[in-house]
């Protein structure tokens, strides 16, 4: 069960077929356009839209909003040092910032960032400083549906070759994301960042951690990864910290904050080039964009994340819509993780090709049918076309992600999910796909305007 019980609730909407129609033709066949009140259980994302604790809103309230050298910050700053070890931390207010400030001052134009897999501000943050990020995932991690434990690992022979052979485009980083969001919310095994980390060393390469979900793979690790059964979350995630240079963090995921993030470092040099750039666009080094509360709410929340008992029940919620998934006869990325579950619309709705995007047809589907707002993973998030339109590039897959929000959902509203994918699998034949009408040149899944193709 879950260990907490409800104080706070808060009414959800609930629409009808002709409204949410309406709403998404208003939208351009755009989900992220909607209106939030216009969606009755919303996945798409799990990055600050998480349930605060008591304890966390009690930790705001002691916040200290001095400009400079708060309280808040150095309470922060004691509970972040606990957990990584890094001697060199700022604040800012949230993921993407932190990436920003980073790459900007460690990159170089013409460079390359290797990782297991960026996500999509990450890549987007290592281009727009003149570098190409280049996706190494471990060769397990094609197979969607094997049960191998560990398909967020990087592949160690591809890294071996690409550090030694640098003469082309140097590597400026390693970038190891736990758990692999972009890669089906797998996890990275200790060995395997072990062995990075020894590659990285010998090649004089900084790694660095993305970090967003550090609870979820130590808690993944601790289940499945030899060794590490008797360890704790806490212990498993310190130990990752400290094989690495340093980090990036959105700690609107694995924080449980609505707001926030970090930089922590162990280089000297690069961690005062990260602060002058943070306090020339994101704030005073002692708050970095935040309010004393953040910091506070941050800090408490990186205290709770490893509880044994709040992973447990993570994981259990996480199994319980996936097998109720897999009941409804759609197949998911095996095996199942923490942070969201990511469907297979490519082999559900095969009639659809690529660049007529299934992921983005079933997410239509969903929100269509029971309200539910997803996010797609496929050919309109890593596809290309031509300026006509023509097939450039196509995703190696298919998928619509499904993020869990952290103590904000309960079974009942996970079993409405799974009834709505299993009405949509009884007839897929009836989805159908969609053009591009508008589209940005960067992040274009953000702001995309499309149309049901054939209209």
């Amino acid at each position: 069960m879950e260990p907490y019980r409800i104080k706070v609730v808060e009414p959800i909407p609930l629409t009808t077929p002709q409204q949410r129609e309406e709403a998404l033709r208003r939208v351009s066949y755009n989900l992220f356009d909607l209106r939030a009140d216009e969606v009755t259980i919303d996945l798409l994302s799990d990055s600050g839209t998480g349930a605060i604790s008591a304890a966390q809103l009690s930790a705001g309230m002691n916040g200290d909003e001095s400009y400079a050298g708060s309280r808040s910050f150095y309470r922060w700053r004691e509970t972040v040092s606990e957990l990584t070890g890094y001697p060199h931390l700022l604040p800012a207010h949230q993921g993407r910032a932190a990436e920003r400030i980073l790459f900007t001052s460690l990159l170089t134009p013409g460079s390359t960032v290797v990782s297991n897999t960026h996500f999509d501000t990450t890549r987007a943050n290592v281009e727009l400083v003149g570098c190409q990020a280049r996706d190494i995932p471990c060769p397990e991690a094609k197979d969607l549906d094997s049960p191998h434990r560990f398909k967020g690992n990087i592949d160690l022979k591809a890294l071996e070759q690409i550090l030694q052979n640098q003469q082309e485009s140097p590597v400026a980083a390693v970038v190891m994301t736990i758990t692999n969001n972009g890669g089906g919310g797998q996890p990275v095994s200790m060995e395997n960042l072990h062995r990075t980390a020894d590659l990285c060393r010998r090649h004089s390469v900084p790694m660095i951690l993305d970090a967003a979900r550090f609870a979820e793979n130590a808690w993944l690790v601790t289940r499945h990864e030899p060794g590490y059964q008797d360890r704790t979350p806490r212990q498993v995630a310190e130990e990752a910290f400290r094989l690495a240079d340093g980090c990036i963090m959105s700690a609107k995921k694995d924080g449980i904050v609505h707001i926030g993030g970090f930089i922590g470092l162990k280089d000297p040099e690069l961690a005062q080039k990260c602060e002058r750039l943070l306090i020339a666009t994101e704030g005073f080094a002692t708050y970095g964009g935040l309010a004393g509360r953040d910091l506070d709410m941050m800090a408490q929340g990186l205290l709770e994340v490893t509880e044994p008992s709040y992973l447990a029940e993570r994981a259990d919620i996480a199994g319980h819509l996936a097998q109720r998934i897999r009941d409804a006869g759609v197949d998911i990325v095996e095996p199942a993780g923490l942070h969201a579950l990511y469907l297979n619309a490519g082999r559900l709705l095969p009639h659809i090709p690529p660049h007529q995007y299934p992921g983005h047809s079933l997410a239509c589907q969903l929100y269509l049918r029971g309200g539910i707002r997803s996010a797609e993973l496929g050919s309109l998030y890593l596809g290309e076309e031509d300026e006509h339109g023509n097939p450039i590039k196509s995703a190696p897959y298919e998928l619509v992600r499904l993020a869990l929000p952290r103590r904000v959902y309960t079974r009942s509203h996970y079993d409405h999910v799974a009834a709505t994918l299993a009405s949509i699998a009884k007839d897929p034949s009836s989805v159908h796909g969609y053009r591009i009408t508008d589209q940005s040149p960067i992040l274009r899944h953000f702001s995309i305007k499309l149309a049901p193709a054939g209209v």
